[in-house]
């Protein structure tokens, strides 16, 4: 976001509580369950989505207003969103983000300090279901090396992106063994 002076980070709305550090307005929109129901009745929503026990959501108002005025916009959702995405907005491009090794996961997951051991292991046990869609995605960036990450989404973002499609075959191998572990 730093590097790239168009983009702008979508804020979504979401019916957790927020962690210590968060900001209402600026981490996400918190909202609860009953108030989140509405907006997805209303259709406020460009995509929505149940994740661990609690509900996501970007709002289309912020979406529209942020592509009519020029923005490149970031939206950071999970597969399910993105899938929703693809439907109502097909020029949108697809990153699926994966780690290098599940060790590398479950050792960043621990690393944040922000989620119990019980929700830890549950994400861990989710990870291979979830990470089963990365085909779904345009672009696949493997966070390895956060600098060389940085780069390849970079280069994405400028259309540069040829050598970073979905399916190539370190890709497939590297899933494979993410999926399977």
């Amino acid at each position: 976001m730093q590097r790239e002076p168009r983009m702008q980070f979508s804020v979504s709305y979401t019916t957790r509580p927020p962690r210590p550090t968060e900001v209402p307005g600026r981490d996400y929109h918190f909202v609860s369950t009953m108030r989140f129901h509405e907006m997805v009745e209303n259709q406020e929503f460009l995509e929505h989505a149940k994740v661990f026990d609690n509900c996501y959501g970007t709002g289309v108002q912020a979406v529209q207003e942020a592509l009519a005025s020029g923005a490149q916009l970031l939206l950071e959702i999970d597969w399910q969103g993105a899938r929703q995405v693809r439907e109502r907005l097909p020029e949108a491009q697809s990153i699926f983000i994966l780690p290098p090794s599940r060790e590398s996961l479950e050792h960043r997951l621990k690393g944040r300090s922000t989620d119990s051991d019980q929700v830890i292991a549950r994400r861990l046990k989710d990870a291979a279901h979830d990470l089963g869609h990365w085909s779904e995605f345009d672009y696949v960036v493997i966070n390895d090396n956060f600098e060389q990450a940085i780069e390849d989404l970079q280069a994405i973002v400028h259309g540069l992106g040829s050598r970073l499609i979905a399916r190539r075959p370190e890709v497939v191998s590297l899933a494979a063994s993410l999926v399977n572990a």
